[in-house]
């Protein structure tokens, strides 16, 4: 491959990169809020947990991807990518709620909110691998 379509290629998988961390911080905010919203009907939430705490969580978790994305655009791509799988990889931390109760014991929506949040973060991870390959 020419260096000029290797650049090419590159530029498109940031472009796909920054879009698909929006999609995830969307639906873990989709996620997120009903946790919080709804944080009474989730079956054996620890009571520790609490609705600000949900919250807080979702700005710490999304920030540390954005920190992670302002990296790579500044030229710190191996990190950048790094602190951004790790953002991705805590996306995969909402099936800690079928740690707690099965599957069948959440609704629909809790469900469905648990899923979305963890399939974007795995598509945010199949981009960091596409571009960690490049490197």
């Amino acid at each position: 491959m020419s260096r000029e379509r290797a650049m090419a290629f590159e530029r498109a998988w940031l472009r796909v990169l920054a879009v698909l961390l929006f999609a995830y911080a969307g639906a873990s905010l989709v996620h997120h809020v009903h946790n919080a919203e709804f944080l009474a009907d989730y079956p054996n939430m620890p009571a520790w947990i609490t609705r600000p705490a949900v919250y807080a969580a979702w700005v710490g978790e999304t920030l540390l991807g954005g920190v992670g994305y302002l990296l790579l655009r500044r030229g710190y791509l191996a990190f950048g990518l790094w602190v951004i799988a790790v953002y991705a990889a805590l996306g995969f931390d909402t099936f800690a709620h079928y740690a707690l109760a099965p599957a069948g014991a959440h609704t629909s929506a809790m469900n469905a909110t648990i899923w979305l949040e963890a399939a974007a973060a795995a598509l945010v991870f199949v981009a960091v691998l596409v571009l960690a390959r490049r490197r």
